[in-house]
């Protein structure tokens, strides 16, 4: 399995991202995702700089690592003809080391527009349009499409890349697997759910897909501390996403995650300055059948200190796992 790193855009500024993403491919990852948020998950995060200006500035500090973004939402807040031209300028600038993550999105990110937030239903129609456009555009030429949601007119990239930019699409159940595995280059998901990955080597046309998946964790030399970090910022998953893609805010967030302790996120959460927790972790997902896991470091501030025991702790340490 390859082991990622994640580019949280909610808990760390543009220049500390850009700096992170260089540390990174020192330290030894495969490959980084980015977030495209516009708020952060909750207050204590802080951040939510332009997730493309900074990947922008991430395909210059870095050389070698794969980069993704984990999602961008082209139905909203992105027009789809936007979404591709950013994808392949940012293809361009790494060198064909860029793959385009989408997802149907968050009401926390996607409401700033004022277009309302439409049923589950509806946003992957809306994603399904766009996935349509963007790959029209990624053939060359002009691009001409009327849809139920979206319309293009006579819209061309100027500047494609040599290589064409895969495209890697969020699923959650059975329904978004049949709907987008035929037209995917990628399957994203975030639980090391086998049947998921099964049903998308199914649905599949072609040779097997990469299936990308992210871990977050909490490292830190003082356990306790690590626990109190990954509550304070990260006890937003304990919704799930179908409560998370509906709530429009941060303090709704606060409300929604009010009794989730802390012990509720160490069970799920990996914490502390022990690799085996993390490594059991990463091999659940090994098992479950994906090809690629990133990591999320939880605390904007503790990555230089992570960055650290990943290189000479727990990447070595992952290389020798069965």
């Amino acid at each position: 399995m390859r082991i990622g790193y994640t580019l949280m855009t909610e808990q760390a500024g543009p220049s500390d991202l850009v700096r992170h993403s260089a540390a990174a491919e020192q330290a030894g990852f495969d490959f980084e995702v980015m977030s495209d948020h516009y708020s952060p998950w909750l207050a204590s995060q802080g951040h939510a700089p332009y997730a493309w200006s900074v990947l922008g500035a991430v395909t210059q500090a870095t050389e070698r690592v794969e980069l993704m973004t984990y999602v961008t939402c082209p139905i909203m807040r992105y027009h789809p003809a936007v979404v591709a031209q950013k994808a392949a300028t940012v293809q361009a600038l790494s060198g064909g080391r860029f793959t385009l993550g989408l997802g149907a999105g968050e009401n926390l990110n996607e409401h700033v527009v004022g277009r309302g937030w439409p049923g589950v239903n509806v946003r992957h129609d809306m994603l399904a349009e766009a996935v349509q456009i963007i790959a029209g555009l990624f053939d060359g030429g002009h691009f001409d499409y009327e849809g139920k949601h979206f319309r293009v007119d006579s819209a061309k990239l100027w500047d494609l890349p040599a290589l064409r930019t895969p495209i890697g699409i969020a699923v959650s159940g059975s329904q978004s697997v049949r709907r987008f595995a035929p037209v995917a280059d990628a399957m994203i998901a975030v639980e090391p759910n086998a049947s998921l990955c099964e049903e998308w080597d199914a649905a599949r046309v072609g040779p097997p897909a990469r299936k990308i998946a992210q871990l977050p964790i909490a490292w830190d030399t003082d356990r306790d501390a690590a626990v109190k970090r990954a509550h304070d910022q990260f006890r937003w998953f304990a919704g799930g996403w179908k409560v998370n893609a509906e709530l429009p805010g941060p303090a709704g967030f606060e409300g929604a995650t009010q009794f989730v302790t802390e012990d509720d996120v160490a069970q799920r959460i990996p914490c502390g300055p022990d690799a085996e927790p993390i490594i059991s972790a990463v091999q659940e997902f090994g098992r479950a059948g994906f090809t690629d896991l990133a990591l999320v470091q939880i605390g904007g501030d503790r990555q230089d200190e992570f960055l650290g025991f990943a290189r000479k702790e727990l990447l070595p340490a992952l290389q020798e796992a069965p």
